[in-house]
Formats: C-alpha cells, structure tokens, sequence
C-alpha cells in the first residue's frame, strides 16, 4: 500500500509527533476551525500551540486570524484557571506577501515555516524547545513515516490514560475511616464524661486538649493542643456536620494524593489552622473541631484540580469554590464559629498538597517549594506566637 505525503503534511506530522510525545501536549478540540491543530499543555511555557495549515494570503487575514485566537485562548485560559496563556502559532501555508512580524500582540508568536528547519530562523524557538529539530523517524518516508508518528501519538494517548485511571479510579478509603473512628471514639468518651450530646462545657474540651490562646496555656509543652484539639467537638451537631463533610471529601482526597500523603495534608492543615488561629483567639476561649483540616482538604482538591483542570474544571468552579465561599461568609456571619481556623486549614491545604505533590504532574522543583513556602509560613506563625 503507497500513500505519499506531501511537504506540509509530513512536517505537521513531525511536529505533532513532536509535541506530543516529547513535550507533554494534548490535542484540544475547537469548534468552529478548520485546517488548524490546537494543543495545550497548562505546564509549559507555552500554553497553547496552533499548526495552522489553511492559507494565509494577505495581512488583514493574518490579523483577523490572530484576533479569533486571541478569543478562543481566552476562553480556555477561563476554564482552566490560567492567568496567562502563552500561544504560539505555527503557520505552515502563509503567503509570502504576508509579514508574519507583528507589534503589540500580547502573549502570542507566530512562527513561518515552509519545512521543519526553517524554525532555525527562530533563536526563541529553539531556546524553548531545544531539541525540535532531533525528531526521530529512522528516515522513513510516506505510508511508514505516518504509520510510525501515528503509533507514537497513539502509544502517548495510551500511556496517560493509564495514569488518569490509576489517579481517579476508586480505592477503599482506609485512612478516612481511621480519622472517623478516631473523632468517634473520642466524641463518645466526650459525652461519657460530660452525661451530655449537646453541648460540652469549655472546662472539659480544656481538660481533653481543647485549643487556647497562648497566653493561657501552661507553657510551651501544651502545644499538644494543635493537634487534640481537632478531633473534639462541642456537640453533636458540630460533631456530626464535620464527620459528614470527611465523610464526603476525605475519600476523594485520599485516593487523589495517596494514603500517606493524605494523612500529612489532613493534620498538616489541622496544625496551620490551629497556629492561625491561636493569633486571634480572645483570653478564656476554647477551640475545637476538625474543620480546620476540612477546609484543608477543600484547598487540597482546589491545588489538585488545577493541575487536572482538564478534568476537574467544571467540578471546582460550579461546586468546590462556591461550596468555600459559602462556608466562609456562613462562619464570619455566625457567632462561635472559628473562621480563622477555617482560613488557616485552607491555606495550610495547599501549601501542603504542594509539599507532598500531586502524582504524574509536580516536578522536584515544585515540591522543594511547596517545603520552602510551608516552612516559612509555619515558622512565621511560630514566630508571632512565641514572640
């Protein structure tokens, strides 16, 4: 069997090889374009990469193109949370009266070629992407050239499908149902001591390990309380809401991150939430509650769906932010509701997702970060504790 592929064909070939099986690309769908590939990786430099093979004949055409990009990439950049998007856009068809140069065209490039080794015109090209030109094809040609690239793309295709479902497919929440026999055994030795389910008097959550201000603790060894503290409650309402929202999202968390590293983000948020809280709690006050790790796991899932915002974005912009926002506003509104915990747990939820990392997507470099930025607002809070 003979197919032949032409010069254009055969570069845009290579470059989709390329950028896919090299460089971590994946082909978007737009609706409305034709004769032109999108591809998007959030972690790249460049955003967005288009190979556009339809015939760009004069300057008002190039520019009408370039304003129809503009509108498409915002809205991608809108649905996956990016602040900027660069793009760049390689022509493989542009007449040669069109001036591929433009001024003031804020976060896109655009790339003429005629062959793959014109792109040696571009330094910035090759800076990004240093080893464009060493695609390897074994110097095959037409039918065994596309059969080649096409097994490649699809093989890639293949290997991050594995990796979706190794992340998002379902696993038995161990850790989860620990944490709820925990807050159990100890809600009930609660209610033991206090003959009631209500409510809990603050001098018994002071005496299981309730949370204090500083200044009324004993001395620095009571610092115990950062981590008792979260799994008391002040009755069985505030008991039963906590362990239905772990209940809820602990499970998703845990099988997102893993067994360890979920239990390191849930007290890791516990104690940021207690340290935050600590500043601001008035003399004679007692803290308790596992809502501080909640709301850490609320900020786990929102650092988790923007590295898999291609999957999560609908999820966390209609129900995770606003399911935040309102608990906030609920907890500022409402009286003898420790905000600031929730706050902190939130922060803390982040940066310790990203002190942990999130599974085929952090580099080192992300995680080193995450360990740098965790122990510097930890220390911080310390400091202005302690101080």
């Amino acid at each position: 069997m003979n197919i032949s592929l032409n010069k254009n064909d055969e570069t845009v070939m290579k470059l989709l090889h390329y950028f896919i099986t090299n460089q971590g690309y994946n082909p978007v769908i737009v609706h409305g374009v034709k004769d032109e590939i999108w591809l998007e990786n959030n972690d790249a430099e460049y955003k967005i990469i288009r190979i556009v093979t339809n015939y760009i004949h004069n300057d008002e055409q190039l520019d009408f193109d370039i304003y129809r990009t503009k509108r498409i990439v915002s809205n991608i950049r809108k649905k996956t949370f990016s602040f900027r998007m660069n793009t760049l856009s390689i022509f493989l068809n542009l007449g040669d009266n069109v001036h591929e140069k433009r001024d003031n065209i804020k976060n896109i490039d655009i790339v003429k070629l005629n062959e793959l080794n014109d792109i040696k015109k571009y330094q910035f090209i090759l800076n990004e992407f240093p080893n464009i030109l060493k695609v390897e094809t074994d110097d095959k040609k037409g039918f065994e050239l596309f059969i080649k690239l096409t097994n490649d793309i699809n093989q890639k295709n293949i290997d991050e499908s594995k990796k979706a479902d190794d992340v998002f497919s379902k696993k038995t929440p161990y850790i989860t149902y620990g944490l709820l026999i925990v807050n159990t055994i100890v809600f009930l030795l609660t209610v033991i001591m206090s003959g009631s389910v209500l409510n809990f008097k603050p001098s018994l959550l002071y005496k299981l390990g309730g949370l204090v201000n500083y200044n009324n603790m004993n001395s620095p060894i009571d610092m115990y309380r950062l981590v008792t503290s979260a799994f008391l409650h002040g009755g069985i309402l505030h008991f039963i809401f906590n362990m239905y929202a772990l209940y809820v999202i602990g499970p998703q968390i845990e099988s997102f991150f893993g067994k360890i590293k979920y239990l390191i983000i849930y007290i890791g948020s516990a104690l940021i939430g207690n340290l935050l809280s600590m500043l601001f709690l008035p003399n004679g006050v007692v803290s308790v509650g596992a809502s501080g790790a909640i709301f850490g796991l609320f900020g786990s899932l929102l650092y988790f769906g923007y590295h898999y915002r291609v999957y999560l974005s609908g999820v966390i912009k209609s129900q995770i932010i606003p399911l935040i926002a309102i608990n906030l506003f609920i907890g500022f509104m409402a009286s003898g509701i420790n905000n600031i915990a929730h706050i902190g747990g939130l922060i803390g939820g982040v940066l310790t997702s990203m002190m942990v990392g999130v599974k085929y997507k952090s580099q080192k470099a992300d995680i080193v970060n995450g360990i740098i930025m965790t122990s510097i607002f930890v220390g911080f809070l310390l400091f202005m504790i302690l101080r």
